[in-house]
């Protein structure tokens, strides 16, 4: 398992680092320059608006299909079957909410036709999400890692055409930006259907509510989860508009590092990604999970606390690198914002172990928790520090949520807290908190301080035995089953 986890992994960052860097920098930032920021925020508040509600469209079904998909594998052709129409269902009842929503907020015609796109182009991406989730729940990672970033290739090649090929001499239009992602969207699932088809015996769809009420009552925990995650990580820019007389404003400034900070997330959650299926079966067929965690824990806390440590001896020249206004206020911001990413990465460990485990009511009361406190923190600093107390709420919140999963996973699972690896931790955190101190006063050129951290960092990691070059090297040769 521990040579699946590490060869899948490297295989679907680099997939993403070769794929997602100029799909953001290359396409969405020139589509946004091209089409002008009128119109860009024509579509993008029409994109929140469908965004905001998707939801409906799953339910929890993905993560509850690849959890029990891993663990019994058998229960594909029946799952599938059945799955694919309520997919279908939910589609309707998500159409139907956005569209009744469209006319309360009182769209016009002209929106409503980009909606209309705007509701296909979310139901392909979950029903492409929960495909991928039987691919994954197989543990046909290589196959789920390609289809990943088939959909976002697609569109860049689409609207590289029409951006940079001379095929056209009309001006880009926005509406091109929406086809060409649901022509990538399509094809992606015609290709992720033919996949999982071809691994399992897919029945006669039949309308069973009582399956469906069956498959709700199991997956509803899953979307609680998620719901309560995402209030308590996106509430905080929500507060900072209403709470302040300057909140939009504020709110954009908070926005600035927030997105360096969602960019690192999505390389973290391609852990979770993987480990969720991989922790499922591993917890069903009774095997031991310690050192599966310690190594994808070890190797998620390395990145992490690096980043974190760039973002507090460069937090000025990042900000200004990405960005041409508020880079004083952006700065001050951002550390914390970045700290509060090692405990991120640390949720998406032990959390989707316990997610893997089924302690779904655990991580529920948790969430509640963690939301309850991030809403009264931010009740309490934001109208005295405004973009700054929101991030400190965000940091303090990030870590009650990552101390407590671990405490829980330690307490379900009986792990043994070993002082030696609590040291080669710490002893890595003061290394790379040294090492970015002394770039940060001795080198000129802020850049190739942040190089000279991110390789002796990796360096350190080895030094200390966070991570063994040996043990890496023998996990990838033996060949494991599972």
């Amino acid at each position: 398992m521990k040579r699946k986890f590490i060869t899948n992994l490297a295989l679907v960052i680099f997939l993403n680092l070769l794929v997602k860097p100029f799909w953001i920098f290359g396409i969405d930032r020139t589509v946004q320059n091209v089409v002008g920021a009128d119109q860009y925020g024509f579509y993008f508040s029409l994109f929140s608006f469908s965004l905001l509600l998707n939801i409906i469209l799953d339910i929890g079904i993905t993560n509850f299909n690849n959890r029990a998909i891993a663990r019994e594998p058998g229960l594909l052709g029946e799952y599938f079957s059945n799955i694919v129409v309520l997919k279908f269902l939910l589609a309707l009842l998500y159409a139907g909410v956005c569209f009744g929503g469209g006319l309360i907020i009182g769209y016009t015609a002209e929106q409503f036709i980009m909606l209309i796109f705007l509701v296909i182009n979310q139901f392909l991406a979950s029903f492409l999400l929960y495909l991928r989730s039987n691919i994954s729940g197989l543990h046909y990672f290589r196959t789920d890692s390609l289809i990943s970033v088939l959909d976002r290739t697609l569109v860049i090649i689409i609207c590289g055409m029409l951006l940079w090929g001379n095929i056209t001499d009309r001006p880009f239009r926005i509406e091109w930006f929406v086809y060409s992602q649901t022509v990538a969207y399509l094809v992606a699932v015609i290709v992720a259907f033919m996949v999982v088809w071809s691994k399992s015996i897919f029945l006669k769809p039949v309308l069973d509510f009582q399956y469906f009420k069956r498959i709700l009552r199991q997956s509803y925990p899953f979307a609680l989860l998620i719901l309560l995650m995402s209030f308590y990580n996106r509430i905080d820019s929500v507060m900072l508009e209403r709470l302040l007389t300057d909140g939009k404003m504020q709110a954009g400034i908070y926005a600035q590092s927030f997105r360096i900070l969602d960019a690192a997330a999505m390389f973290a959650f391609l852990f979770a990604g993987l480990l969720l299926p991989i922790f499922s079966r591993m917890i069903r067929q009774k095997q031991q999970v310690n050192e599966m965690v310690l190594l994808s824990f070890s190797l998620i806390f390395i990145p992490a606390v690096t980043l974190a440590v760039l973002a507090c001896f460069f937090p000025g020249e990042i900000i200004e690198w990405m960005y041409h206004e508020h880079i004083q206020y952006s700065a001050s911001i951002f550390p914390l914002l970045m700290l509060g990413f090692i405990s991120i990465s640390t949720t998406y460990i032990f959390g989707t172990l316990l997610t893997a485990n089924g302690n779904l009511k655990e991580l529920n009361i948790l969430a509640s928790s963690a939301l309850v406190i991030n809403i009264l923190l931010n009740i309490l600093f934001i109208p005295r520090h405004q973009a700054f107390g929101a991030a400190l709420s965000s940091l303090i919140t990030q870590t009650f949520m990552a101390v407590a999963q671990v405490l829980v996973a330690f307490l379900k699972f009986r792990f043994r807290l070993k002082w030696e690896q609590l040291y080669r931790f710490g002893a890595f955190s003061a290394t790379v908190f040294i090492l970015g101190w002394f770039t940060a006063e001795y080198i000129k050129s802020w850049f190739m301080g942040a190089i000279l951290v991110i390789v002796l960092s990796v360096l350190s990691a080895f030094v200390v035995r966070i991570l063994s070059l040996g043990d890496l090297y023998r996990i990838v040769r033996i060949r494991e089953e599972g």
